[in-house]
């Protein structure tokens, strides 16, 4: 800390000298009309001769990223956001006076440079300079290079030092960006329109979770972070749009662990006249339109040791035979109420008073089975108790036409053919709101306006809900959800 200490200092004294020599630090309006990135995708194959026969300047800027200096002459690196480029800087090119305050530069300034492209001896493709312009000092030494930003906790909680020093993690959040920029794309090919709903809601609905709370100081009322936009997003679909999305923030008071974090981005689609059958056959489609978008054109996944194939059809089970062809459990046991209080408690999973004899199949479920499911699977028929918002399977009223998905041991998506009874959605809040009196903090409310809106009509439907920061983990061979999202959340800085 001590050294840090007296390197800030130094790094302000240069500062403070470079000023009174009227060099400005901060200075603006300067047009770049060049990226380092689309010069080394049209030169970067050329010939030192090619590049001599074809004499161009060109004005690029980025940040320094490693001088080496050897008297009258010195070698940068620059980084700009398309990538890295070797610049020389020469006495007798930029003049006395300028080559002195090149040498005052540090690694991590940025830069504004003008000159021509050259090979070195090395063949390395270089801008020989002709005019440059300091255009902002940084007072902050960069990690040192060969050491490098290796501590998880400062690299999340200084990211922005992790993204200029680690190029990987530079092109995730580029994947992240081609990822939901080709969802897009895909839904809007389908029919669907992007929408927006409220990100702060009377009632949190859509999920069972436990919100976060606040105040609204001009009506008075409570409000809640949406836990999920599906109840608003079926509102549309009664209102007469038939195919709807959204990608955007979802807020759960929960915990944070590798795969969650209380701030996540979801996709969440509906279509009316559509099952959840229907939503498997367009999830499949979907997923392998992202792989070939980008994953180089395959649809094999690299993810954590495990070659996972997202290739048409996927598995498929009905949860309680998951139980059994996955988990090893007897069929017997599964459907005797006491016989299952027995096998969640065996495995360590309380059973409490709220929690029926689907709860605790699904947890028994949660435990066992799930983080065998490597390859895509599709696990349906997930009883009624734990799916509020799912219509009843015809063939069994004690489950319902819903599935999720699994990939890499972890759930990607949910989905089920929406209820659209007034009555019998009217029943299930009604249970909800038993099960939140008995102690379940995450049951569902009564929203009375939803049902409202369902005694209007609402034509039969399927919806869907995505996470995007799995799918980014998925994608990029990330083992935590805090890789994928630029800020995730964390606990206070201590103070040293």
């Amino acid at each position: 800390m001590e050294d840090l200490n007296l390197v800030l200092r130094e790094r302000l004294q240069k500062a403070e000298q470079l000023e009174r020599d009227g060099t400005p630090l901060y200075p603006n309006g300067f047009s770049i009309p060049h990226h380092i990135g689309d010069l080394i995708q049209e030169y970067g194959l050329k010939s030192s001769e090619e590049l001599q026969a074809e004499p161009r300047s060109f004005t690029i800027a980025g940040r320094i990223m490693a001088v080496r200096s050897f008297g009258k002459s010195t070698f940068m690196h620059l980084l700009d956001s398309g990538g890295k480029l070797q610049i020389y800087l020469q006495q007798n090119e930029v003049g006395k006076d300028r080559y002195a305050l090149a040498k005052k530069l540090d690694i991590g300034d940025i830069l504004s440079v003008s000159g021509a492209l050259f090979r070195t001896k090395t063949d390395e493709l270089t801008l020989q300079v002709k005019e440059f312009y300091l255009l902002t000092k940084s007072l902050r030494p960069l990690p040192e290079k060969y050491h490098g930003l290796k501590d998880v906790e400062i690299r999340l909680r200084q990211r922005y030092v992790d993204l200029i020093v680690n190029e990987p993690v530079r092109e995730i959040f580029r994947k992240r960006a081609r990822i939901i920029q080709a969802i897009r794309e895909f839904l809007a090919r389908k029919g669907f329109l992007e929408v927006e709903t409220p990100m702060m809601q009377p009632i949190p609905g859509g999920a069972t979770a436990k919100p976060f709370k606040t105040f609204h100081n001009a009506l008075g009322i409570d409000l809640y972070l949406r836990i999920a936009p599906e109840l608003y997003l079926k509102r549309l679909l009664v209102g007469g749009f038939e195919r709807v999305f959204e990608l955007n923030r979802n807020f759960r008071n929960e915990g944070i662990s590798t795969q969650h974090n209380p701030e996540f981005t979801m996709l969440e689609f509906y279509q009316a006249y559509a099952t959840y059958e229907d939503l498997m056959a367009l999830t499949e489609e979907l997923f392998g339109e992202l792989a070939m978008a980008v994953n180089g054109g395959s649809l094999e996944v690299e993810y954590q040791g495990h070659r996972i194939s997202l290739a048409p059809p996927w598995q498929r089970y009905r949860l309680i035979d998951s139980l059994v062809e996955v988990g090893g459990l007897p069929m017997a046991a599964l459907t005797d109420p006491e016989q299952t209080i027995q096998i969640a408690r065996s495995l360590g999973l309380g059973a409490e008073r709220f929690e029926g004899h689907g709860k605790l199949l699904t947890k028994v479920f949660d435990h066992l089975v799930e983080p065998k499911l490597i390859q895509p699977t599709f696990i349906s028929h997930y009883p009624l108790e734990v799916s509020p918002l799912s219509r009843r399977c015809e063939a069994d009223p004690t489950v319902t036409d819903r599935f999720e998905l699994f990939i890499a041991g972890r759930e990607m998506a949910n989905a089920f053919s929406e209820l659209n009874d007034p009555r019998d959605q009217r029943d299930r809040f009604q249970h909800q709101i038993e099960a939140r009196q008995a102690g379940d903090e995450e049951a569902h409310f009564m929203d009375e306006d939803y049902i409202r809106a369902l005694e209007y009509g609402m034509p039969p439907a399927a919806g869907e809900g995505i996470g995007i920061d799995r799918v980014v983990m998925l994608f990029t061979d990330a083992s935590s959800i805090r890789e994928v999202i630029p800020f995730p959340h964390q606990r206070p800085e201590k103070k040293i």
